[in-house]
């Protein structure tokens, strides 16, 4: 009889699960509360676009919005 592997869990029985830890509740509950598609319509047009030398691409909007928050939420 061959060694039972954990890399075929649907064939062993063993489930992959994530725990859910309150880093996670919070990031869930804070995707359900805040409208972020409407906050980065508003910002958006505000926001720097490439120049025509180029440079260092800027970072997304959404990304930045969400740092924010965070920033002042924890």
């Amino acid at each position: 009889m061959k060694q039972m592997s954990l890399q075929a869990p649907m064939y062993t029985g063993f489930e992959l699960r994530t725990k859910r830890t309150r880093k996670r509740a919070f990031l869930e509950q804070m995707d359900r509360v805040v409208p972020w598609a409407e906050l980065v319509a508003l910002i958006e047009p505000y926001a720097p676009k490439a120049g025509p030398k180029g440079g260092r691409p800027a970072f997304a909007v959404e990304k930045l919005l969400r740092i924010h928050f965070l920033q002042q939420n924890l």
